[in-house]
């Protein structure tokens, strides 16, 4: 398979590292609109309204269709290959062992806890699996990506990162963000060529401890808000009858907003650890060992346009959230290159003429898609 066009021709894209002066790098874009994708949402709406949900599936796959193909790297966009059917098939066996799972614990309780404990050990494998197809319905230039990773990788990932995470209040979360983002990187391939990530853990610490010390302001903000109206709290907890109907209102509205203010706090966060975890494991991953892979998200831009999608999306009661999505992708894209050692041209050509280990057949005899 030969190229249509040579890439070495085509000019470098206009994101952040184009500003950069760093001709090698080519950053991607994302060309699509929110009016155009809003009409795509709404019928996807509408029809799984219609269909309680059944047509859910093949919303899935219009939606990715659209994101994929208007992610452009090179002046090709990818490509989503996924059939609704697939993801429905999917959605039903999951949807059956729910029903499964309810049954045998309304009236055999004992048989619901084990098929809980039994479905716990194949989440591992579901992961995988789902990674799998994920990657195997998604090409580029007519190569398809794989993805080889195992269960046992996924239940490192996954589940024990997760726990040891949780356990720790946070401490162990750069560890587990290492483990998650090497084995879907090392693990990922494109034709016959392999992409390698390895973040450095002292890197990813740097964003957790922005994130950190975010919390820890917050919290000490929140403290000091209650401190200031302690006197109100200790009345309200040893004679609340004391207290007048506007000072109720007033203790009420002051939960509230400091409940808001709480999760707030966590939200801002994880969105900064994400940003800065996700300029960590991008621009420690490599491509065929050889081209360089780069992120460099603003984590202050990044969080604005998300905690300001969300709003927009609220106050428009959803109507808005087309165009969200679009500004969010388009964001990360243009903050998302490669840098490529060599002629352009010949590496994707080579690449194409490689092939790819992945069969159009496997979407008919094995591509299910658990939703995982």
């Amino acid at each position: 398979m030969v190229l249509a066009e040579p890439l070495a021709a085509q000019s470098v894209g206009q994101g952040s590292f184009g500003r950069a002066g760093q001709g090698d790098f080519q950053s991607l874009s994302f060309t699509g609109s929110g009016s155009e994708y809003f009409g795509i949402w709404i019928v996807n709406i509408l029809l799984t309204i219609i269909t309680l949900g059944i047509y859910s599936a093949w919303a899935k796959v219009r939606r990715n269709r659209y994101f994929y193909g208007n992610t452009v790297l090179l002046g090709r966009g990818f490509e989503y290959h996924a059939r609704g059917e697939q993801i429905l098939i999917g959605r039903i066996i999951v949807f059956a062992y729910l029903v499964l799972y309810n049954v045998l614990l309304t009236f055999v309780p004992i048989a619901g806890i084990a098929l809980v404990l039994l479905f716990l050990c194949f989440v591992p494998w579901l992961v995988a699996r789902g990674l799998r197809f994920s990657a195997r319905v998604t090409s580029y230039r007519n190569v398809r990506f794989d993805f080889v990773g195992r269960a046992g990788g996924a239940l490192l990932a996954f589940i024990v990162g997760p726990i040891l995470a949780a356990v720790t209040l946070g401490i162990l979360a750069p560890l587990a963000s290492r483990w998650t983002y090497r084995y879907i990187g090392s693990n990922l391939r494109y034709g016959q060529r392999a992409f390698s990530t390895d973040p450095s853990v002292g890197a990813i610490y740097k964003s957790w401890a922005i994130s950190a010390a975010i919390i820890v302001l917050g919290l000490l903000i929140i403290g000091f808000i209650a401190f200031l109206n302690i006197a109100l709290f200790a009345t309200a907890i040893e004679s609340p009858d004391l207290l007048p109907a506007e000072m109720q209102m007033s203790l009420v509205t002051l939960m509230v907003l400091g409940y808001i203010l709480f999760f707030a706090i966590f939200g801002v966060a994880a969105l900064v650890y994400r940003a800065g975890v996700r300029n960590v494991a991008w621009s420690a991953t490599t491509f065929d060992g050889k081209h360089r892979l780069l992120s460099d998200l603003s984590r202050l831009r990044y969080t604005w346009i998300a905690i300001s999608n969300v709003v927009v999306t609220l106050l428009t009661l959803g109507l808005m959230r087309p165009w969200a999505a679009v500004r969010m992708a388009r964001y990360v894209n243009e903050h998302t290159g490669v840098r490529f050692e060599g002629n352009v041209g010949e590496i994707f050509s080579a690449i194409a003429q490689e092939g790819s280990a992945v069969g159009a057949e496997f979407m008919d005899i094995e591509g299910f898609d658990f939703g995982f």
